[in-house]
């Protein structure tokens, strides 16, 4: 099953309760909501107070993407905050082992992020503790850019380790996703995609999200 996790960076920042229950009444799975510090990359967003307001106002699962320098200092707060799932990149300076076991003894799921210049098989190590693996697909930072399609040998490297160890984690892609780049992305072996503009842009959100979950037929 192909999941759906519209990334809230596309939405009207003006009104986000209501951009929330046009996507739950859509029918997405969960919600990105993704965390820019402006330091580990160049642009800014929001943190664990908007988020936690906006929890008291949505069901839907919270897929929080960390884009922060030192992620471990602020797992407590964003997991205080209401999320559900708690993605950080391998960059970002932490100390990958011990902010996994934060995230986990928070009784959180994990998940581990690369940017495109990093080799997938640095995740590997980590894998088998982690719930998720998310492959970006853009340079992380800002919303609105071409999918990388050269990203798909990676994620096809991350499914066949998967398959290979028994290891039934989500992967995850992040950039580009819209209706031709979606099944490229499901066939390399992601079952989880972001997609920001290509949702919150259509006249038919709906029918969008729909696309994206018939990706692998």
């Amino acid at each position: 099953m192909i999941l759906v996790s519209p990334s809230l960076l596309a939405s009207d920042f003006s009104n986000l309760e209501r951009e929330m229950a046009r996507m739950e009444q859509a029918g997405a799975d969960w919600l990105h909501l993704d965390v820019m510090d402006g330091h580990f990359v160049p642009n800014l967003t929001f943190g664990a107070p908007v988020i936690k307001c906006l929890r008291e106002k949505s069901g839907l699962v919270f897929d929080v993407h960390l884009m922060i320098s030192d992620p471990l200092l602020y797992v407590d707060d964003f997991v205080d905050a209401g999320a559900d799932i708690l993605t950080f990149h391998l960059e970002s300076g932490s100390d990958c082992e011990k902010t996994i076991q934060k995230i986990k003894s928070r009784g959180v799921k994990a998940g581990l992020s690369i940017k495109p210049d990093t080799p997938v098989e640095k995740l590997f190590p980590f894998a088998s503790q982690l719930d998720m693996a998310l492959i970006m697909t853009v340079e992380p930072g800002f919303g609105g850019q071409s999918f990388m399609p050269d990203m798909l040998s990676k994620v096809e490297k991350l499914r066949e380790y998967c398959n290979h160890t028994g290891n039934t984690m989500n992967i995850q892609v992040d950039g580009g996703i819209a209706a031709p780049t979606a099944p490229l992305a499901v066939k390399a072996g992601a079952d989880v995609l972001v997609a920001g503009s290509y949702v919150f842009g259509a006249s038919d959100p709906a029918q969008a999200i729909q696309t994206l979950k018939q990706a692998g037929n």
